[in-house]
């Protein structure tokens, strides 16, 4: 998920966000503001972190009033600290004053992630392990936090289920085994694409070596289990680690020299980044 893409999509879904906050008119700001009044608003850090989503936030506005310009000195993927003025938004008053809480809703959100993901991904450091995030994402805002994921040093599993073949517990269990479901998704499946199957089993393994899995992701295994499933694999697939992968437990799974560890918690997780607009005033252009 990069930039180009994000922008490709966002508009819709900042509209959707828009009317969610919106359905009418902004009753508090048109009493206090009934005319347009130019202004500016500073943007600032509450909390240390890593930036991202500062495109989407000035695209509220941008969507409310085309004329409203944000400027930041910082871009996606630095660190901010608490207290650090990293932008302004001028324009319309009450643009400013309509947009805040959506804006900052991207921001905070996606900056959370970026921030979540960063310190994860450096626990990684120094192996080949690369860390993925999952589909456990919150619906409508898929493509915000998987950008965010990017941003933050992780790296993006599937978009959705029409970007690849990853067959699930019940995928097994409706085929009647991984060996038939691998077997089937290979027949059914274009051959570019690679064949994922989730095990929770010695056994399971086994089939999925014996079938020829592309990948075999091994979930919420314990560790020993794990150690013992890579030898039965040997090289024969890749290999992803998945199940309840936390900042706090990741650094165990880095010795088994897997080529992935997922972790829904990058995205259903990770507290918000803590930013606000303050110093909002009018100005004489």
């Amino acid at each position: 998920m990069n930039e180009i893409t994000l922008k490709l999509n966002m508009d819709n879904l900042i509209l959707q966000a828009l009317r969610e906050d919106i359905s009418s008119e902004d009753v508090s700001t048109n009493a206090v503001m009934p005319e347009p009044t130019p202004g500016e608003v500073d943007l600032i850090a509450k909390q240390d972190g890593i930036i991202a989503g500062l495109g989407v936030f000035a695209r509220v506005f941008e969507l409310l009033d085309e004329n409203t310009k944000s400027e930041f000195s910082v871009k996606d993927g630095d660190a901010v600290r608490k207290g650090q003025k990293i932008g302004t938004v001028k324009g319309d008053i009450r643009v400013l004053l309509s947009g805040e809480r959506t804006a900052l809703n991207y921001l905070q959100r996606m900056s959370g992630i970026a921030t979540y993901t960063n310190q994860v991904a450096h626990l990684l450091d120094g192996t080949k392990t690369k860390l993925l995030d999952t589909r456990k994402t919150t619906p409508n805002n898929r493509i915000f936090e998987k950008y965010a994921v990017r941003v933050g040093g992780g790296n993006n599993h599937r978009y959705n289920l029409s970007d690849g073949v990853l067959l699930k517990d019940n995928h097994i269990g409706a085929a009647g085994g991984v060996r038939k479901a691998v077997e089937m998704a290979k027949a059914y499946a274009p051959f570019v694409r690679k064949i994922e199957v989730e095990v929770e089993t010695l056994d399971q393994v086994k089939e999925a070596v014996e079938a020829g899995a592309d990948i075999i992701m091994l979930d919420n295994m314990d560790h020993e289990t794990m150690a013992q499933a890579m030898k039965i694999i040997g090289g024969k697939a890749e290999v992803e680690v998945s199940g309840n992968v936390t900042k706090e437990n990741i650094e165990k799974l880095s010795d088994l020299g897997v080529q992935y560890i997922s972790s829904g918690a990058l995205t259903h997780s990770s507290p918000i980044l803590d930013l606000s607009l303050k110093n909002l005033h009018a100005t004489n252009n």
